[in-house]
């Protein structure tokens, strides 16, 4: 469910996401994601804003953001993305839209699920099966997260107050993603013995 614009307040924490049309590629080359990052960066500049997770994917992207000012921070992706899909549609010879509805968000207000969205977001690139080993997707935050980057889109917060160290986050990662196999196979068991 999309935001109403009076609960996009100073100190709030939100959802971000969207997907393409048909599931055309939001990214063609390593090129464009690092585009999109790059004016990213930039827009951040105009709305104070601290960025937990977020993942670029072929088709879709996610981001976990907190606002920091009484800028409304939905605004970021207006600016971001009306200059992304004008270059886009430019450099592959592309019209039209190129997202499938708005631009989706939610508000996040319970305080158990701030861990979980960062995890769902970050496992993103190895449950869609674009790499064995989640370390190797390189358009999220994850390698921040773990202390192997450092990059500027994080904001170590939420580290520092649920987890003692990096360790601590690579690991929780690891059997979350291990606990949703595992109620999938049970599910697929299941579905299967109806």
């Amino acid at each position: 469910m999309r935001c109403k614009k009076d609960m996009f307040q100073k100190g709030n924490y939100f959802h971000f996401y969207n997907k393409t049309v048909g599931n055309e590629n939001l990214f063609n080359q390593r090129e464009d994601y690092l585009l999109l990052l790059k004016k990213l960066k930039e827009v951040l500049q105009l709305y104070p804003t601290s960025v937990f997770a977020y993942c670029l994917m072929p088709n879709h992207f996610h981001f976990f953001l907190r606002q920091d000012s009484e800028k409304p921070i939905y605004k970021i992706f207006n600016h971001l993305f009306s200059y992304y899909i004008q270059v886009f549609n430019h450099k592959y010879n592309r019209k039209g839209r190129l997202f499938n509805g708005p631009l989706q968000h939610k508000i996040i207000t319970n305080e158990k699920y701030l861990v979980f969205l960062c995890q769902y977001i970050h496992l993103n690139p190895l449950e869609a099966g674009l790499v064995e080993n989640i370390e190797d997707w390189e358009f999220s935050n994850y390698l921040e997260w773990i202390g192997k980057r450092n990059g500027s889109l994080f904001n170590n917060e939420l580290l520092k107050l649920y987890f003692e160290n990096s360790n601590k986050y690579e690991e929780s990662i690891k059997e979350f993603h291990k606990i949703k196999k595992e109620k999938e196979f049970t599910y697929l068991l299941f579905d299967n013995k109806t």
